[in-house]
């Protein structure tokens, strides 16, 4: 056993799903932040737990072939890279192996695995940016929570985001400085602002602008909003969001478009798309569009099939296949988000598509009742997976293929896991990296009869 402050040599082995390095002392498990496999290094222990460790680099013995220099000077404090210090290819090797175990160990399924399909671009690549703003030593800032914590750690210049994000949140700011519009202090629940949240059309540019406000101040947001539109012509609407509860859910239920109509319109796979701020949406445009792609692949449409796009947010991927079905229905919790969906199947003439607002489990049991029997389901969850209720419709339904697509290959493995023992078999799989320099890896697979 260690105690806490002990100073001990290791070997870095593997990396944890959470980015973080282990090796093994003495037999004994030890985790350790920004490390890389092959790492032979000097660790001091911070933490003891009954079968393991936690320990931070004290000094690199022998610094791993796969490690590189750092080019963010907060990557270490902020919680968004843990994989910044390895190359681009260890952190697609550590994702993919990632995948593959979690399936085996988790899932106890051991798909066909493609290649891991990489990113063309690994910086910049964000089309969504959600700031906290905070004050620190009575200074306004803005910037991105430390790991684990709601401590702002002041930065505007991500390599992960856009620059002109960091542009326009410096500019907001100050403007909101200058009209009284105070900071949001979390502890107390007071000051006004609580966030700046940027998204970006990939393919048309149009930038939405929304503040994440404590109380209603349409007076003030409307005086910033005609002060930062003129300097930036590709923001074509600035929304205030009210979010007054002490929590630490970004939005609020009540938001107001300010200047333009609240929504941006952007192209994905081909269809023109409209986003609201609350609506889900890839946030890594062109390779979502290749993700959708291998969906497609593996659900092999052949024109007269009923699809089923479970989780469908704006409507993205089922209308991606829509044109190769005879029927696409979609579901979706969020109003805003299935309003969006309707509006895009019109958009793009898209005359086949239903798309029903509601909890997936309880709608999909509904549509049991209706005898709809979807012949293909596609199923995007958020990072909790799917729910028993939804499982357990999906299974009644008795569709001969699914395809997921998933944010986290551990609910993914615990859901293929029910799904393989009730009469499907995962077939294909293959990981996609959706967010280089992160821990997280999105994957697909493809479940057959």
């Amino acid at each position: 056993m260690f105690n806490k402050n002990d100073i001990t040599e290791l070997e870095i082995t593997d990396i944890t799903d959470e980015g973080n390095g282990v090796g093994k002392a003495d037999g004994f498990a030890v985790f350790v932040p920004f490390s890389a496999v092959g790492d032979k290094l000097s660790v001091k222990i911070v933490k003891v737990q009954k079968s393991y460790a936690y320990g931070i680099i004290d000094r690199i013995i022998v610094p791993s072939d796969d490690r590189i220099e750092s080019d963010c000077p907060v990557f270490k404090k902020c919680g968004g890279c843990s994989l910044r210090h390895i190359s681009y290819k260890s952190e697609l090797s550590v994702k993919d192996n990632m995948v593959r175990n979690a399936f085996k160990r988790i899932g106890g399924v051991e798909p066909i695995f493609e290649e891991i399909l990489g990113c063309d671009e690994t910086d910049y690549y964000r089309n969504k940016a959600q700031y906290p703003v905070s004050k620190i030593d009575s200074k306004a800032v803005f910037g991105f929570y430390a790991q684990r914590s709601h401590r702002v750690i002041p930065f505007a210049d991500c390599r992960l985001q856009p620059e002109i994000f960091a542009e326009i949140s410096k500019k907001v700011l100050e403007i909101a400085i200058k009209k009284g519009i105070s900071p949001y202090d979390e502890i107390s629940n007071t000051g006004i602002l609580r966030h700046i949240f940027l998204r970006r059309g990939y393919h048309s540019d149009e930038i939405m602008l929304c503040l994440v406000v404590r109380k209603n101040c349409r007076r003030e947001i409307n005086s910033l909003a005609n002060e930062i539109v003129p300097l930036y012509p590709e923001i074509k609407t600035v929304v205030m969001n009210i979010n007054p509860d002490k929590t630490n859910v970004i939005m609020g239920k009540e938001t107001e478009a300010i200047y333009g109509d609240g929504f941006i319109y952007d192209e994905m796979c081909g269809n023109k798309i409209k986003l609201a701020p609350e609506a889900f949406y890839q946030v890594n445009t062109k390779q979502a569009e290749r993700l959708y792609d291998i969906a497609s692949e593996y659900a092999d449409l052949k024109g007269g099939e009923t699809l089923l796009d479970l989780y469908c947010g704006a409507g993205t991927i089922g209308l991606s296949m829509a044109k190769k079905v005879k029927k696409l229905i979609g579901v979706e919790i969020i109003p805003e988000a299935i309003e969006n969906a309707k509006e895009n199947a019109i958009r793009n003439n898209i005359d086949n598509a239903e798309f029903i607002c509601g909890d997936v489990g309880k709608v999909a049991s509904k549509l049991i009742g209706k005898g709809i029997h979807p012949d293909v389901i596609i199923l995007d969850p958020a990072r909790k997976g799917c729910d028993d209720i939804a499982i357990g419709a999906i299974i009644k339904m008795n569709p001969q293929k699914i395809v997921y697509i998933s944010c986290n290959p551990a609910t993914c493995a615990r859901d293929l896991k029910i799904l393989s023992e009730n009469g499907y078999r995962a077939e294909k799989a293959r990981a996609v990296d959706m967010f280089p320099r992160t821990n997280h890896c999105e994957c697909v697979v493809k479940l057959t009869k």
